[in-house]
């Protein structure tokens, strides 16, 4: 990569810092910073976590993105429409 790709790489991943946290945990268990990877078996039961866990990131991070997509859309299709913002529920009204 060049320095314009990694430029534009690292803008990109620092739009989603969940998952810049994920990559820098890997890179961590990858240089063993912690030095706690002394077998292969162990290396490899972090990698894999930090794999499930990033995996997890990124569909919230693209299930998160989806939603504001679809809110656009409607908002263009129906303008009338507005967000009534989370309902209170305050109890029962008493009858007397």
């Amino acid at each position: 990569m060049n320095t314009n790709e990694d430029q534009l790489f690292i803008s990109r991943l620092n739009q989603h810092p969940k998952l810049r946290n994920r990559m820098e945990s890997l890179l961590q268990v990858v240089e063993n910073s912690a030095g706690n990877c002394i077998k292969a078996d162990d290396a490899e039961r972090y990698v894999i976590e930090e794999l499930r866990k990033m995996g997890s990131d990124a569909l919230h991070c693209w299930a998160d993105k989806a939603t504001q997509n679809t809110e656009q859309t409607l908002r263009q299709q129906q303008p009338e429409l507005h967000s009534n913002g989370k309902k209170k529920f305050v109890g029962i009204r008493p009858l007397a």
